[in-house]
């Protein structure tokens, strides 16, 4: 009889986004192999209510102080210890106590708890790809050090690590390949003139054809920045310059990324859009589980179309290459600036219009420095933030 597998602890970092909730919905099905350690959100209190309920963890953890005292009043007379501070954060991904960290954090506010994991040498489960768009080579040298196994979970980055060998660190073998083909469904405006997606609503963006997301990753995309974003995440990755990643657009979001091989041969993982499958693959590697996932019917599909990526009418995905080329912290740079426009098209205080252009002005106004640390990096945040929120003002008054 084969043996059980050991339970493995699992922390989830933001636990109730669209991420969380699915990797939820996995570790559920899979009792007997993953324990639910750690859950961490924001201010979404009565969400986390209802998880520590369901999940019972040891800890809970809320990044803003007036939710954790709200939480803790509600898990009084429960063994839910609740916590919040980004230093308690990462305090708590780096405990003996948790064996898996699922970094689903949105934005450059996971980036700190996301490094320290990669330091503690956890079985680290990728989400959020601004860790790597800000700080790759901090967050690569740390895994290095540690012996940090880093699973990417993006649909795209798990698809073209399904298509690698790779050795028990999860550490990708390119030899042979030619290239990466990261594939985009084109978002909700693949079709409009440059004008309408000039004016495009918060409603209209967020309105994703194939995706389930929350509303920043979902904007994202309308603009390709997600893909722009990804292809900087895969530089990282898969140690790859940024010039060998093609990204073609597939509407059908069914073929999820692909790898070109010298010999001519193209691997590519296809699979229904549910986030489910690259979270239990990562999850499990280097075995397969159950996601809760419905087999592809290829008898049912359709056609799958390609088509490239217009990089004129969405030039987001245009500046995330000039930033990786660039190199030092201008992929930080952009991260922030689109941070900041993305917050105030969400608000209706700029058009959608002006996100690549608050980008493109801060990528050129801030100067560009090497990543020589943590404390670079964020300072580098910073800066770009305060002119990025300085241009939402000027563009939102007309001038």
């Amino acid at each position: 009889m084969m043996e059980s597998p050991t339970q493995q602890s699992v922390a989830v970092l933001g636990a109730t986004g669209s991420i969380g909730a699915s990797t939820l919905d996995v570790l559920a099905r899979h009792p007997r192999r993953f324990k639910v350690t750690v859950l961490a959100a924001n201010t979404s209190v009565d969400q986390m209510i209802g998880l520590c309920q369901l999940h019972n963890p040891r800890y809970a953890h809320m990044a803003d102080s007036d939710s954790a005292e709200r939480l803790a009043e509600a898990l009084a007379h429960t063994d839910t210890q609740v916590m919040t501070g980004s230093d308690e954060l990462c305090s708590l991904v780096q405990s003996a106590e948790v064996d898996v960290v699922m970094a689903a954090i949105v934005g450059a506010a996971g980036l700190l708890s996301t490094l320290a994991a990669a330091n503690a040498g956890k079985k680290l489960l990728l989400a959020n790809k601004e860790s790597l768009v800000m700080a790759g080579a901090l967050l690569m040298d740390a895994a290095e050090r540690s012996g940090a196994a880093i699973l990417p979970i993006d649909s795209e980055h798990n698809a073209i690590f399904q298509c690698l060998a790779s050795d028990d660190r999860a550490v990708p073998n390119l030899e042979g390949v030619r290239s990466i083909i990261l594939t985009a469904s084109g978002g909700p405006f693949r079709l409009w003139e440059a004008d309408a997606i000039q004016r495009a609503t918060p409603a209209q963006a967020i309105a994703h054809p194939n995706w389930s997301m929350g509303a920043k990753i979902s904007v994202d995309s309308a603009s390709l920045m997600n893909k722009g974003l990804e292809l900087i995440e895969a530089s990282w990755l898969f140690r790859m310059p940024a010039s060998q990643i093609e990204v073609v657009v597939h509407p059908q979001s069914i073929v999820h990324s692909m790898v070109r091989y010298d010999d001519g041969s193209v691997l590519a993982q296809l699979g229904n859009p549910d986030m489910r499958t690259p979270i239990a693959y990562g999850l499990a590697w280097p075995e397969r589980i159950d996601a809760g996932v419905k087999p592809l019917d290829f008898l049912s599909m359709g056609t799958l179309e390609f088509e490239s990526a217009d990089t004129t009418r969405f030039p987001c995905l245009r500046l995330a290459r000039e930033a990786a080329a660039a190199g030092g912290t201008a992929s930080a740079i952009i991260n922030a600036a689109n941070e900041v426009a993305v917050e105030a098209f969400l608000a209706q205080r700029i058009e959608f219009g002006n996100i690549p252009k608050i980008v493109e002005n801060t990528l050129a106004s801030v100067v560009n420095r090497e990543p020589e640390s943590i404390d670079v990096v964020l300072e580098q945040d910073r800066l770009a933030r305060q002119f990025a929120s300085v241009d939402v003002e000027r563009m939102r008054k007309g001038l």
